[in-house]
């Protein structure tokens, strides 16, 4: 006999799930919701040079800061700029093209806080003020030209974390598509555990060589107005590939001439080179065999003078086919790799080292650095 319900066991479930519904509902209504973490204030920096267009959005994290969104574009602005003078047509569309994607990365991510900045090509170009007015004019975005000293400073500033307790005399080379920047800084009289948070604070002020004790002492710096895109330029007509390497690399040095360390060659105890370009970068991931370029391997390796020379002379044996057919060297850097090889063997030449650390970090990492130390939002441990 199949059972039956009892009459009016329906009503009764029934107001007792809308009891237990109305219960839960008070219950909710009662208890405060948690307010969700607010997301640190994202932060950007674009540095537009000789060669690419590149930028970084990030947010502050602890002593460093979180990269939320990139970009990279080869855009060439300064081709042609050794003859003319000028911007040429082509490569600035190129990079205002470039320069609209990093706008709508801006607004895509509601940042507020930012610093453009344009480098050696608008320096040098004629014609760099009228293209920025277009710039802002057709993307909306402002870039302001910054110094070569600035530039340098923030590239001092980006390498800060790598910067060794025990280095008293500290070389940083960045070597870019238009300039190389070095500067040299003594460290001796600052307390080694303070020494990172020393060259932070150095996106401050000027490089002024008569500093407080306690302080870093920038005991000079220099910018050659040769990169990788503008010293292959001179010698484009050498055909022999060592020749034309050989020459490159003397070439660049005749130009420190005016550099006090060069001048007063010394060996120095306690000293570190600290190089920051994707020449270095590159002759890294080629040390360490990678197929895949990894950040990871490469930020903060150590190599000394003897491995980036075994390095450079399989560039050499390689020959111009074999390096555009090098994963390690990558299709966009092929053609400008021997130039950028010739700079940094002349520095190793000049100040060999048992400690040169890589950075695959600059301008742009300096820039967010600066703007968030000036924040109060960031600061390194020693």
């Amino acid at each position: 006999m199949t059972p039956e319900r009892p009459a009016g066991a329906d009503a009764t479930l029934n107001r007792t799930k809308a009891a237990a519904k109305n219960a839960a509902a008070r219950k909710s209504a009662k208890a405060p919701r948690r307010p969700r973490p607010r997301q640190p204030q994202l932060y950007a920096a674009l540095d537009l040079g000789t060669n690419s267009c590149r930028m970084l959005i990030a947010r502050p994290s602890g002593g460093h800061f979180e990269v939320v969104d990139s970009f990279s574009k080869t855009v060439e602005l300064g081709t042609g700029l050794k003859s003319s003078g000028m911007l040429s047509w082509q490569p600035m569309q190129r990079t205002l093209q470039a320069l609209r994607i990093c706008r709508a990365k801006l607004e895509r991510h509601d940042v507020a806080r930012m610093r453009l900045v344009a480098t050696e090509a608008c320096r040098r170009a004629r014609n760099s003020r009228e293209f920025l007015h277009r710039a802002q004019s057709e993307t909306g975005l402002r870039l302001d030209i910054i110094t070569a000293e600035e530039e340098a400073r923030l590239a001092v500033v980006s390498c800060a974390s790598l910067v060794a307790r025990e280095t008293e005399q500290l070389l940083v080379i960045d070597i870019g598509g238009g300039s190389t920047e070095l500067v040299w800084i003594d460290l001796s009289r600052v307390p080694a555990d303070q020494r990172r948070n020393a060259i932070m604070g150095m996106h401050r002020g000027s490089f002024n060589r008569d500093t407080l004790p306690g302080q870093p002492q920038v005991v000079d710096w220099i910018s050659v107005p040769l990169g990788v895109a503008t010293l292959k330029d001179y010698f484009a007509d050498v055909e022999d590939d060592a020749a034309r390497f050989a020459l490159m690399s003397w070439y660049f040095e005749e130009q420190l001439e005016a550099f006090t360390p060069y001048i007063n060659l010394k060996h120095h105890e306690k000293f570190q080179i600290i190089g920051t370009s994707g020449t270095i970068t590159t002759v890294a991931a080629s040390y360490l065999r990678l197929k895949r370029y990894d950040r990871s391997k490469v930020d903060g390796l150590v190599m000394n003078s003897a491995q980036v020379d075994k390095v450079i002379r399989q560039y050499l044996a390689l020959g111009p086919v074999g390096r555009r057919q090098d994963p390690s060297i990558g299709r966009d850097r092929h053609t400008q790799i021997m130039s950028g090889a010739a700079i940094l063997t002349a520095l190793m030449r000049i100040w060999p080292t048992e400690r040169m650390s890589v950075a695959d970090r600059g301008l742009r990492e300096g820039l967010l650095y600066a703007q968030m130390s000036h924040d109060g939002v960031l600061s390194l441990k020693a």
